[in-house]
């Protein structure tokens, strides 16, 4: 959605807002990845909070876009709605490292 959106941005935006937005939105699921292959919670968790605050950033380029007139209040409601799922999932999923992290921990001690 992200990648459509910042097509329609006009030419002077290419290496500017538009690469930005790029950049921004690709981070977020890269640093998902990056963390669930590291095998461990807590750098999992590290991963999770650099994807959050890419997902915020990408947010940030839209708004701008929007202030810019690139994209209408339709979209950036849109996109505002879709940040918030996302930002609710990820704030589950590290939830839930946390809480395995613990059960873990919790584990390894009593043995």
């Amino acid at each position: 959605m992200i990648s459509d959106i910042a097509g329609k941005f006009p030419a002077q935006e290419e290496y500017r807002l538009k690469q930005q937005v790029l950049n921004s939105s690709r981070s977020v699921t890269a640093n998902i990845a990056e963390g669930f292959g590291r095998y461990h919670y807590q750098e999992n968790i590290q991963f999770c909070r650099q994807a959050r605050g890419s997902l915020t950033e990408t947010m940030d380029h839209m708004i701008v876009a929007y202030d810019e007139g690139y994209i209408n209040k339709e979209v950036l409601g849109e996109v505002n709605k879709k940040y918030k799922d996302c930002l609710l999932a990820l704030n589950s999923y590290v939830k839930y490292l946390r809480s395995a992290k613990a059960s873990a921990q919790l584990s390894a001690t009593n043995k």
